[in-house]
């Protein structure tokens, strides 16, 4: 009872971490009021966004937070109910971030900062790969769906393969169904927001 309570915590401590909508804060502070990045552009309250509409430093700052909101998140998850209180906390911070309740689910970013975040947090080894991986399909498919769904494969291939060849993740937790399950909701999550977007 007391492991199911911790792991329930690790969730609602990584949800409501993510819910924190870092992109209004920042544009908000940045433009004295002036910008709404809801009602910018693609109204994507994310760190692409803000860039295009208050600038490439402001926008680094949002990308930075959002993924350190799933890095917090997987670190106070792991404290309360170890290896898979990190990937619950991960998990739950990408969910707040692209479904935060306090604006009827919909509000949200796409996720692409706090999935790398959780990535950096529980499956370092894999952060780098993915990097690479997101560049080198942006600059061949030129489409940014088409691109974040090549990482996203790669993200849970990288997840199973270094789970059935026992390979370290680094500082992480250790690999297993828990890794494979974190990067498989983490992608299905990311590739559903996009295509919502699209629409």
């Amino acid at each position: 009872m007391a492991d199911g309570a911790l792991a329930l915590a690790a969730v609602v401590v990584g949800y409501l971490l993510g819910t924190i909508p870092s992109a209004v804060i920042v544009t908000r502070l940045a433009t004295r009021g002036r910008v709404d990045i809801r009602a910018a552009g693609s109204g994507n309250p994310g760190g692409f966004n803000t860039i295009r509409h208050v600038g490439k430093v402001w926008g680094a700052v949002v990308i930075l937070l959002d993924g350190g909101k799933a890095v917090l998140a997987a670190l106070l998850g792991w404290l309360l109910a170890g290896d898979a209180g990190a990937y619950l906390g991960a998990s739950a911070a990408l969910v707040g971030h692209v479904a935060p309740v306090w604006t009827g689910v919909r509000g949200g970013g796409k996720g692409v900062a706090t999935a790398a975040g959780g990535i950096l947090a529980v499956f370092p080894m894999f952060f780098p790969v993915e990097l690479v991986v997101l560049l080198v399909a942006a600059l061949a498919i030129r489409k940014s769906e088409s691109a974040m769904l090549v990482g996203m494969v790669a993200w849970v291939v990288g997840a199973v393969l270094w789970t059935v060849t026992g390979w370290s993740t680094g500082w992480g937790p250790a690999g297993g169904g828990g890794l494979i399950a974190f990067s498989a909701v983490g992608a299905a999550l990311v590739v559903t927001k996009f295509r919502l977007a699209a629409r």
